[in-house]
């Protein structure tokens, strides 16, 4: 389990690496919620989203032997890119393991940033299979983009800042993929201000976290099929352990409510986020109801999208 000291630590070891980003408000999503609603702007964050939080921590714990074998990673592309970053300026080498069906936008962060890329199928066994491959061949160390303490407890300064500058949040909503960032929410918010409610939002097209929950053990997506390229990864371990215990409920969104919410972020904060980022106000809208007349804050979780390709244009 990760714990508040842990996150604070970690703070304080990566808050020169990161921006302490912003949070925004929008009067007109506050009227059609009737909430008031507090967006944390990670994807003003370096390399575009959240992630370079949890690896920066990560890097910053590894030791001279440790990097010079080289690191590996598995990513779809905002953590391979945030990695790459974090050990190029430790002057490492990355080697990131990415789907062959990424984002045009998140390749090029990746190689931008420093690291190699390894193609792999676009489906969990495909990426095990690659990364463990080339981990055997190479001796390489493996940094988890979720399943790992220090990931977790850096991913958890973003909520740690957020409940600083906003500190009576009644809800927190964050994406949920793998559950790094969702677990390092929880392990913040719970222990900072209990009364919080933590909600996790997830895509019905991979939705293996929600019916993990419901059936008290891990279980596989049966498709991927979403437009939330960030959040098609089965839920880790250690994650599941931290949600099961301490989250509040799952929202699950169709693709139509995040590509609806998507565009209503793009048209009324005026701000760039792709779809893993927007399902959270999807799930503050599909929640309404239950939300009425409370503060909610909702992580914006990254803003790397193809802008020649945006959903709502055929």
């Amino acid at each position: 389990m990760v714990d508040l000291k842990d996150i604070i630590d970690s703070h304080d070891r990566i808050r020169h690496l990161i921006h302490r980003t912003p949070i925004l408000t929008n009067e007109s999503l506050n009227k059609l919620i009737d909430a008031k609603l507090f967006f944390k702007c990670e994807n003003f964050q370096k390399t575009g989203a959240f992630k370079i939080r949890g690896a920066s921590n990560a890097v910053a714990l590894l030791t001279q032997n440790e990097l010079d074998r080289g690191i590996a990673t598995a990513s779809s592309g905002n953590h391979g890119a945030a990695l790459a970053k974090a050990v190029t300026s430790r002057n490492g080498k990355i080697t990131v393991i990415m789907p062959n069906d990424s984002s045009l936008k998140k390749v090029e962060n990746v190689k931008r940033n420093g690291g190699k890329i390894i193609w792999c199928e676009p489906f969990q066994q495909s990426r095990e299979k690659v990364l463990n491959d080339f981990v055997r061949s190479s001796d390489a160390v493996v940094i988890h983009p979720y399943n790992d303490k220090e990931i977790i407890s850096g991913q958890g300064t973003a909520v740690k800042e957020f409940l600083e500058d906003c500190p009576d949040l009644d809800v927190i909503i964050s994406p949920l993929s793998g559950g790094g960032l969702l677990s390092g929410t929880l392990c913040a918010a719970k222990r900072i201000r209990p009364e919080t409610l933590v909600f996790g939002a997830e895509p019905e097209e991979a939705d293996d976290a929600y019916r993990s929950l419901i059936a008290g053990e891990r279980l596989s997506n049966k498709t991927t099929n979403t437009i939330c390229d960030g959040l098609r990864a089965q839920i880790g371990t250690l994650n599941f352990s931290i949600i099961k215990q301490m989250v509040d409920g799952i929202i699950t969104l169709s693709e139509s409510e995040i590509i609806s919410s998507m565009k209503m972020i793009f048209e009324r904060i005026k701000i760039v986020v792709e779809p893993s980022s927007s399902i959270v106000l999807a799930a503050a809208i599909k929640r309404k109801e239950e939300f009425r007349g409370k503060k909610v804050g909702l992580i914006l979780s990254g803003g790397n999208v193809d802008c020649d390709n945006f959903p709502w244009i055929n």
